[in-house]
């Protein structure tokens, strides 16, 4: 490993070694801090590849599912209709933009396979290819969903996955539009909430989170841990594009899991990459990342000095 203090040009030279000159890409959840900017801000950095709109924490068992954007918008009396046009800057610059459901708290429960399909049938005619009276942002049509499935049992998540792997189908039929099924399971192996919707096969991509777990995330100067749970990942989902999630600054994971830019770079980009299904990093949040400048350092847009 080259020894070198870390200026900007260093530091994109370690980004290349470590990972290789063909791109990186990054994946960002936003929607739950009203000081993280604006949607279209956010894909206008020119940092990210997709963004997880989070989050949809109200569903199933005969809730009325609930939209929760954290001040951005109120989607009740069509509050946050005026995020179709920043949906469609974001999809005119090739981003991704997903729903991710779920999250660390919520309401949320699928009592049956017939709850998962009626779960599976709303989120299709109101964020993506379905049609529906009540679409909280408007004409736009999202690219996937993304399970963050934190709370509660594992119980009919895989009937989720198989309802809207079929809407998927059916409507990528003729040469239309073609839609994402995302995860972002803990990394223990098996992830208790998502690891029979995982066996699936079924997503294209899986973003673990390498936080807030100890036996699986990164410890300074030993990546050890890391690489074993990432070998465990990696071998069980081989069709999937799997991401290494992280948090975008310590304090987005007060109980650990943080790694420092030059660390990713130079300790556990190495460790990762040479996966066939690695895709990239995944970063929470949006705020954290803004505020600490994470992603610019990463691809060689800011500085960060080790001194």
């Amino acid at each position: 490993m080259m020894a070198c203090n870390c200026n900007l040009v260093c530091a994109y030279l370690l980004l290349v070694l470590a990972h290789g000159a063909a791109g990186f890409k990054i994946g960002v959840y936003w929607g739950q801090s009203s000081d993280e900017g604006s949607l279209a801000t956010t894909c206008g950095t020119g940092y990210y590849a997709l963004v997880a709109m989070a989050f949809l924490p109200v569903f199933g068992s005969g809730q009325t599912p609930v939209l929760n954007l954290a001040g951005h918008c109120d989607p009740s009396g069509n509050g946050c209709a005026g995020l179709a046009s920043e949906i469609a800057s974001c999809q005119s610059r090739g981003i991704k933009v997903l729903l991710s459901i779920g999250g660390g708290v919520g309401s949320y429960k699928l009592a049956s396979t017939a709850d998962a399909q009626a779960v599976a049938s709303y989120l299709w005619n109101t964020f993506l290819g379905g049609t529906s009276r009540s679409r909280p942002f408007g004409d736009a049509v999202l690219d996937g969903i993304d399970l963050d499935i934190e709370v509660g049992s594992d119980d009919h998540y895989d009937d989720l996955a198989k309802n809207l792997a079929w809407l998927y189908n059916k409507g990528a039929k003729g040469g239309k539009k073609t839609f994402m099924l995302t995860a972002a399971p803990q990394c223990p192996y098996p992830d208790a909430s998502l690891g029979k919707a995982l066996d699936t096969g079924l997503f294209d991509l899986v973003w673990v989170q390498f936080y807030y777990q100890a036996s699986c995330q990164y410890a300074p100067g030993n990546a050890s841990n890391l690489r074993i749970a990432w070998e465990h990942w990696t071998r069980a989902l081989p069709s999937a594009s799997i991401f290494l999630g992280l948090p975008a600054s310590s304090d987005a994971a007060p109980a650990g899991g943080y790694i420092a830019p030059e660390d990713l770079v130079s300790r556990v980009l190495p460790v990762v990459n040479g996966s066939a299904n690695y895709g990239g990093i995944m970063l929470w949040s949006r705020y954290y990342d803004m505020v600490n400048g994470y992603s610019a350092k990463l691809l060689g847009k800011g500085t960060y000095d080790t001194s």
